[in-house]
């Protein structure tokens, strides 16, 4: 809580450069269908309670090498001392996995759903209100950052014996289509195009998940 508070504090200074970040998408879809405007609220404290959001968010990610942390110490005392060396990719995984989804989805699912999306009903004026983009914003790019983070839940399943890299394997076809439909839910569009940019690389993630558990299941450090 004192990290996230600290992170807070930090992050809620820079808050209107961060949402300036965060608006490019819309900005850069409404330009390529030749349409001038800008974000707009309807009422008085959205602003405000915008920033504090946003400031929030950015406070608990620059928070999360130390909520990591706090995870890692958790689970560590079920673990072997050989187990606890994991410690550092652990962390340094996680963190990289979360910004690898964010990041994809900042560059190219989120512009082509946008895009999409606006060019679906050019023939209307948009009045899209800050709350409402920066709700769907955060479930996007934040869904795609945890959606990154599945070859570090499959690292503990497999490490606690609790899933073997054989089950995985041969439950592949399943899989592919729980991703599927788990992408055809979080995406914002009806189009396959944007559900499979989603798919893509949930189901390479599950490839590397296997070959994660391989490394990492007991009978195999036993061998």
């Amino acid at each position: 809580m004192l990290s996230v508070a600290v992170g807070f504090g930090a992050c809620w200074y820079y808050s209107e450069r961060l949402f300036g970040l965060m608006q490019q998408p819309i900005v850069q879809a409404l330009q390529k269908n030749g349409i001038e405007g800008k974000l707009v609220f309807l009422n008085p404290t959205e602003p405000f309670n915008l920033y504090m959001k946003v400031g929030l968010m950015a406070g608990v990610f620059l928070a999360s090498p130390f909520i990591l942390f706090q995870v890692w110490m958790f689970v560590s005392p079920a673990l072997y001392r050989k187990e606890k060396r994991y410690v550092l990719p652990f962390m340094f995984s996680t963190v990289g996995l979360f910004l690898a989804g964010g990041l994809f989805g900042y560059k190219f699912v989120y512009p082509a759903a946008l895009t999409f999306l606006i060019e679906y009903g050019r023939q209307f004026q948009p009045m899209i209100t800050i709350g409402e983009y920066t709700n769907l914003f955060l479930t996007i790019i934040g869904g795609l950052g945890i959606v990154f983070e599945m070859p570090i839940l499959i690292f503990f399943l497999a490490i606690m014996g609790v899933t073997s890299p054989g089950w995985l394997w041969r439950n592949v076809r399943y899989s592919v289509l729980v991703i599927f439909v788990f992408a055809a839910i979080l995406t914002p569009t009806t189009d396959i195009m944007n559900m499979v940019l989603f798919a893509a690389p949930m189901v390479a993630l599950y490839l590397v998940s296997i070959g994660v558990a391989w490394l990492v299941y007991p009978k195999h450090r036993s061998a």
